[in-house]
């Protein structure tokens, strides 16, 4: 317990939703067209307190409707795992959030819980939060995925982490799925087997 409060207060939980909307831009316009996988599944690999992984659910939701999809979250950290399992967050984090999205996705709190909002059911059904150190091999219990989102994280990483980060997810993405990572980020020279899609976004051969 004591160690994993030490981990708690160590990692860095900066993230906010629809943050860098390239990518889900690139999830709704090139990647779901053209999907097979029933279900599809996205993997938020870092996701904090949950708002990446909602903002993926809100993607999905709308392009895919009620046909079969689903999302994993992950992270370290026990506490920003329990508030994104709760899916209620302070009105101040809707910004990024598109307008029509905040209407039919998010429920506003009144009387003890005005000035916060909380994912729909339906979207916090489908969302799955998990434990997962990245620095250890995954458990092939979690599945595999069509896409994965590993953005914003490796950035506190030296080469030789990065490459074991990487080469620790690879077995949980399909073949044909595509890794996603932060625009501050690169694999080049660390990791192959990957294609470069565009900067930022690869694929699994």
């Amino acid at each position: 317990e004591e160690l994993q409060t030490i981990v708690d207060l160590l990692t860095t939980n900066e993230t906010y939703f629809f943050r860098e909307a390239k990518h889900l831009d690139f999830l709704r316009e090139h990647i779901l067209p053209q999907r097979s996988s029933n279900p599809f599944r996205v993997w938020s690999a870092a996701s904090s307190s949950g708002e990446e992984a909602y903002s993926i659910a809100m993607t999905l939701a709308e392009a895919l409707g009620d046909t079969h999809w689903e999302i994993v979250g992950s992270d370290i950290c026990t506490r920003v795992l329990e508030k994104a399992s709760r899916g209620h967050y302070a009105l101040d984090r809707t910004d990024g959030i598109p307008a029509g999205f905040m209407r039919k996705y998010c429920l506003k709190g009144v009387r003890s819980q005005a000035g916060t909002f909380l994912i729909v059911p339906e979207l916090r059904q489908r969302t799955r939060f998990y434990q997962i150190n990245l620095m250890h091999p995954v458990d092939a219990g979690i599945g595999d995925f069509d896409v994965v989102f590993l953005r914003n994280v490796m950035i506190y990483f030296d080469p030789p982490t990065k490459a074991k980060v990487v080469h620790n997810l690879l077995p949980r993405l399909k073949r044909g799925g595509y890794l996603i990572i932060g625009h501050s980020e690169t694999l080049t020279g660390i990791v192959d087997g990957l294609t470069p899609v565009r900067p930022t976004i690869y694929r699994k051969p």
